[in-house]
């Protein structure tokens, strides 16, 4: 099984092929594409420092900021979906990923509280 801070940088190198395409469209799928890639590329950011985390409040602290990072992406990619501005097909998948690293994230901050 992949560690999450590695699938977490995966993910977000492909918001960023996402976001690139997105950069070079005219109106607001290049608004929303600087959203998107803030808060997809977050998510990884966040669980590294929680590794480094100087107690374990702070670690929680850290992943649950990469959890609501993790749902404010898939919002994002929600958005960009439902507004027609990027293919169903080129979406799904990345709306899946966030789905199950917003479960790994959470599973992580619920046993770490106990």
């Amino acid at each position: 099984m992949k560690d999450i801070r590695e699938r977490a940088f995966e993910f977000a190198v492909r918001i960023m092929k996402v976001c690139q395409f997105l950069d070079e469209q005219p109106g607001v799928g290049r608004t929303l594409g600087k959203q998107l890639i803030r808060s997809g590329t977050s998510i990884g950011a966040n669980l590294e420092e929680a590794q480094a985390g100087q107690s374990r409040a702070d670690f929680i602290s850290k992943n649950a900021i990469a959890l609501k990072e993790a749902r404010e992406t898939h919002y994002w990619l929600r958005l960009l979906s439902a507004a027609d501005i990027l293919p169903e097909s080129r979406i799904q998948s990345l709306q899946s990923e966030a789905e199950e690293i917003m479960k790994i994230i959470g599973a992580i901050v619920t046993s770490s509280k106990k």
